[in-house]
């Protein structure tokens, strides 16, 4: 009797034909973590989200800025249509003469604790066109022009009529502001024509004039006066304005007078 062939039974439960051998348990070991494991999905801090979002905020209120800046630069450079007084201002041509305006000689003079009187005159040698008696001692008027700039306002009330500005008989007087009483226009007189005479040769200047041995002039004071050109501004039918300029500094008006009709 043949002995049965012997069947080998391979230790292994599977066989591959490249003579590499799996276990079953390291198969089903693979097969379980491949289908459990998830692909890993990573991280982001919500500090970086953070500096993102600033990043953003940033960039968007800079693109803003730049375009407020590209508009303003689109528009017109405009200039200041706003101007001061020629006279004020002090703004005046060659030999500190006002643009427009027509030049007068301005007398001031009176006893130095009386009250001083203004007279116009188209030139030093005519009669006086006006005499205006301002109720201010003239020494007092005279040291206020010399600390600075004066200014002395004139008002009258408008009436019924045509009667020419520098007509007005009568005015309220204010100096740098405040109230200092009336002045009055009268006909030139005696004492005027007399001064005006002693002053024909004179075009500018502040002296005081000889006394006479009347006894009422030594008690009022030595009759002292002050003499310039004057720029005479016509702004209309009820307003004008003699500036005084020195022409020393030609820095402005030490002296305005404005006449107004109200």
């Amino acid at each position: 009797m043949l002995p049965s062939p012997v069947t080998s039974i391979p230790s292994s439960p599977i066989e591959v034909e490249t003579g590499e051998t799996t276990t079953i348990a390291a198969v089903t070991a693979a097969m379980t973590i491949s289908s459990t494991t998830a692909p890993t999905t990573p991280r982001v801090s919500s500090s970086s989200l953070l500096q993102q979002a600033a990043k953003k905020k940033r960039s968007r209120s800079s693109k803003v800025i730049h375009g407020i800046r590209s508009a303003f630069r689109s528009f017109p450079i405009l200039t200041p249509a706003c101007r001061f007084p020629t006279g004020v201002t002090g703004a005046s041509g060659p030999h500190g003469h006002i643009h427009g305006a027509s030049r007068i000689t301005g007398t001031l003079y009176g006893p130095r604790r009386s009250r001083i009187s203004f007279a116009i005159q188209e030139n030093p040698k005519s009669i006086p066109m006006l005499v205006l008696e301002l109720g201010v001692p003239t020494g007092k008027l005279l040291q206020e022009i010399g600390s600075g700039l004066a200014r002395i306002a004139l008002e009258c009330e408008k009436k019924v009529g045509k009667t020419k500005l520098l007509d007005e008989p009568t005015w309220t007087m204010f100096c740098n502001g405040r109230k200092t009483g009336y002045g009055a226009k009268r006909d030139p007189n005696e004492v005027d024509l007399n001064v005006m005479q002693l002053l024909h040769s004179v075009s500018m200047g502040v002296a005081v004039l000889p006394s006479s041995s009347d006894s009422q002039e030594q008690m009022d004071g030595e009759l002292t006066y002050m003499r310039a050109f004057f720029d005479r501004v016509t702004g209309s039918r009820d307003s004008e304005t003699f500036y005084m300029v020195n022409p020393e500094t030609n820095m402005g008006p030490d002296l305005s007078i404005f006449f107004i009709r109200l």
